[in-house]
């Protein structure tokens, strides 16, 4: 028995140990790969800043401040291409020194007690920063999608322009045209409603009633229901108050209505519902289309993630929208199967 409970001692002692060391290899390239960005940053801000401006960075943390005080070229503040263009040189020499992606971000200060709240200031910065990163994927999906409808549209105008075709094939070419062109609106339209969703702070005091913004969306979609031989039904209160842009939120219920008149079957229905849900207003959008496999689910929502429904792709901007707005106002959205036998999207937004 002594043996025994010495080995089992001996045992834990060893694990003990050895959990003891793992912990200080991994404390210790922690503290390694910080020295090696704080290096890296040090080394490239140097190089691509003016004498004037300034550094920032406490030790254990994973954010780096710079201040650009430096007036640029006739003693004009630095504009936001060149503050950009500084940042991404200096987040780009740090990764290539670590290895580590970097995510930049930078915000106008424009009063002492921004520097003073320099945790604020920073994550406003980063904020900005991703919301100018989606924007850019945003004008690169639209710019990739907006080649073919054009190559197309140009290929048979110039077919039409030969003058060599019977009546019927010159109307087939015509309608094909045509749709690429409602095609190419569709594109646009998508981009100019994501630049809607502008870098400045989302406004706290804004406000509108939901339910009104629904009866104004089913207006808005009665034509292409009808094309359809979609029946729109709703079910809603009288009034549902809730703290999002009415501009924004009509948006994002369009592209919901209308994603389900084209998603689900002709001669189909979509519900749209509405209802107080603790400190939400939650709007739910049934359709009786094929659904969403659960594995889609939560990358529909990312820009440039286009539906695969037979007969009417998506172009990957609406749901992004959707999402961002549903985000800035502090809500959600999200999809489930419906009972229609279809998807469910439920948008919320918080009342108070």
């Amino acid at each position: 028995m002594p043996a025994v409970t010495g080995g089992s001692s001996g045992c834990l002692q060893h694990h003990a140990k050895a959990r003891v060391s793992a912990h200080h290899l991994l404390v210790g390239l922690a503290r390694t790969l910080e020295r090696q960005t704080i290096s890296a940053f040090g080394c490239a801000a140097r190089r691509i800043l003016r004498d004037g401006d300034a550094l920032a960075h406490e030790v254990g943390s994973d954010r780096f401040a710079v201040a650009m005080l430096s007036p640029a070229r006739a003693g004009r503040p630095p504009e936001s291409n060149e503050v950009r263009a500084a940042l991404e040189r200096i987040a780009a020499a740090m990764s290539l020194s670590t290895g580590r992606r970097m995510q930049t971000g930078w915000w106008p200060v424009e009063a002492r007690a921004e520097i003073e709240s320099i945790e604020t200031t920073l994550d406003a910065a980063l904020e900005r920063g991703a919301r100018e990163r989606e924007h850019g994927e945003m004008l690169a999906t639209v710019g990739h999608e907006l080649r073919t409808p054009l190559t197309s549209i140009r290929g048979y105008i110039e077919t039409l322009l030969d003058g060599e075709l019977d009546p019927s094939t010159a109307r087939r070419f015509l309608e094909t045209a045509r749709r690429e062109a409602l095609r190419l609106g569709r594109l646009v339209e998508g981009m100019l409603e994501f630049s809607m969703l502008d870098l400045s702070a989302p406004r706290r005091d804004a406000r509108c009633d939901v339910a009104e913004q629904i009866r104004a969306t089913i207006d808005a979609t009665v034509p292409l229901a009808r094309d359809r031989r979609v029946t729109l039904r709703a079910r809603l209160p009288q009034s549902a108050p809730a703290r999002v842009d009415g501009d924004a939120c009509m948006h994002a219920l369009v592209n919901l209505v209308e994603n389900g008149i084209k998603c689900g079957g002709e001669n189909g229905t979509v519900e749209i519902a509405c209802a107080r849900a603790g400190s939400f207003v939650e709007i739910t959008v049934d359709d009786d289309g094929p659904g969403i496999v659960a594995s889609k689910r939560e990358s529909i929502f990312q820009m440039g993630t286009r539906g695969d429904v037979a007969g009417h792709p998506g172009t990957g901007i609406g749901l992004a929208v959707v999402k961002a707005i549903a985000d800035r106002a502090g809500g959600d959205v999200r999809v489930l199967a419906s009972p229609l036998g279809g998807a469910r999207f439920t948008l919320r937004f918080p009342t108070e």
